[in-house]
C-alpha cells in the first residue's frame, strides 16, 4: 500500500507546497498593496489641505506636503510606505499625528474578538447543519434547511442588522442596539454588545458554509465504501464517523476557507452597523479625514488576514487528505 504523499517521503513536497502558497500570497498582498496605494493616492492631493484645515494657506498647505513627503515621485512614496511596512512601522497618521501602529493595533484587537467568537460558533453550526442535511438529501430536513440558506444568501448583512435590532432591542428591549463601551474597557467587559453582531454575522456567513458541507456529505453517502458497510450492517454513527465525514470535509475545508474570509468584510458592515469599537470606526473617520497611512494600513491589514485565512484552509485540507496528492 503506497503511503500518502505528505505522510511517507512526501515531506519535502509539503514544504514546497506550504513554500508555493507563501510565495503566492506574498504576491496576492503585493498586488493588493499596488491597489491600495494607487486608490488612496487619488486623495492625497487633499490630505494636506484636509489636515490643516479649510482656512489653511496656500503656503501652509504646500508646506504641509511637503512635510509628508506628498511631492515625491509616486513610485518613490509607494517603495518608502512598503519597505517601512514590512518592517512593522505603518507610518504617523496625519490627522492625530499619533503612531498608526498603535491606532489600528487597538481596534484590530476588538475586531478580532468579534470575529474569533462569530468563528467560534459558525464552523460547528455549519457543520452540523450541513451534515444533518446531506443525510437526509432530498427528504424533509434537506429541504427546509436548503430553502433556509438560500433565503438566508440573499439577505444583505446591514438588512439582517436592522432586523435582528428592531426585534431585539426595540421591540422586546433585550438587548443594546448600539456596541458601546467605557473609556478603558474591552469588548468582553460587557458581552451584550457582542450579541446582535455576532448574530448579524453568523446569519451572513452560515448559509454558504452549511451548503458547502451539505453538498460534500450528500456525495460521500453514495461511495462504494458507505454502500458495502451499511450492506455489512456496521451502524449508521460508525458509518458517519469512520467513512463519511473523513470523505467529506477535507475537500470542502479550503472552500469553507474562502467563504470564511469573507467574513472580514462582513464584520467591517456590522461594525458600522452596530458601532461597534473596532476597525470599521476608524477606517470611516481616517475616510473623512483624508488620513491615507491609516486607510493603507487597514486595507494591508485586511489583505493580509484575509490570505493567512485562505492559506490555513489550504493547508489544513491538504493534513486531513490522506489521498489529496500534493504538486511536486
Amino acid at each position: 500500500m503506497r503511503a500518502p504523499a505528505h505522510l511517507s517521503g512526501g515531506r519535502g513536497t509539503l514544504w514546497r507546497f506550504l513554500g508555493r502558497r507563501l510565495a503566492l500570497g506574498a504576491v496576492v498582498l503585493g498586488a493588493v498593496s499596488v491597489v491600495v496605494f494607487a486608490a488612496t493616492g487619488l486623495a492625497t492631493g487633499d490630505a494636506a489641505s484636509a489636515s490643516l484645515g479649510p482656512e489653511a494657506t496656500e503656503e501652509a498647505v504646500a508646506a504641509r506636503r511637503e512635510e509628508l513627503g506628498l511631492n515625491r515621485p509616486a513610485v518613490v512614496q509607494y517603495a518608502d510606505w512598503l519597505l517601512h511596512a514590512v518592517g512593522g512601522d505603518l507610518g504617523t497618521s496625519y490627522v492625530s499625528g499619533g503612531s498608526v501602529m498603535e491606532l489600528v493595533s487597538s481596534r484590530a484587537v476588538n475586531s478580532l474578538v468579534l470575529a474569533g467568537i462569530t468563528m467560534a460558533l459558525l464552523v460547528p453550526l455549519a457543520v452540523g447543519l450541513g451534515v444533518w442535511a446531506g443525510l437526509r438529501a432530498n427528504r424533509a430536513a434537506d429541504r427546509s434547511i436548503s430553502l433556509a440558506t438560500l433565503t438566508l444568501v440573499s439577505v444583505p448583512e446591514f438588512v439582517t442588522g436592522a432586523v435582528l435590532v428592531l426585534v431585539f432591542a426595540v421591540h422586546l428591549g433585550w438587548l443594546p442596539a448600539v456596541s458601546l463601551i467605557g473609556p478603558g474597557e474591552g469588548v468582553l467587559s460587557n458581552p451584550q454588545i457582542l450579541v446582535l453582531p455576532v448574530a448579524t454575522l453568523l446569519v451572513g456567513c452560515i448559509a454558504h458554509n452549511t451548503r458547502l458541507v451539505r453538498i460534500g456529505v450528500a456525495e460521500s453517502t453514495t461511495s462504494d465504501a458507505v454502500v458495502t458497510a451499511r450492506l455489512n450492517g456496521v451502524p449508521e454513527r460508525r458509518i458517519v464517523l469512520r467513512y463519511i465525514l473523513p470523505a467529506a470535509l477535507p475537500p470542502v475545508i479550503p472552500l469553507l476557507a474562502r467563504y470564511t474570509a469573507l467574513l472580514v468584510g462582513s464584520a467591517l458592515v456590522a461594525e458600522t452597523l452596530f458601532g461597534f469599537p473596532g476597525l470599521a470606526s476608524v477606517l470611516v473617520q481616517a475616510s473623512v479625514g483624508r488620513d491615507v497611512p491609516t486607510v493603507q494600513a487597514i486595507g494591508l491589514l485586511v489583505a493580509a488576514l484575509t490570505v493567512l485565512v485562505n492559506l490555513a484552509g489550504d493547508l489544513l485540507g491538504v493534513l486531513l487528505d490522506p489521498l489529496r496528492r500534493l504538486p511536486r
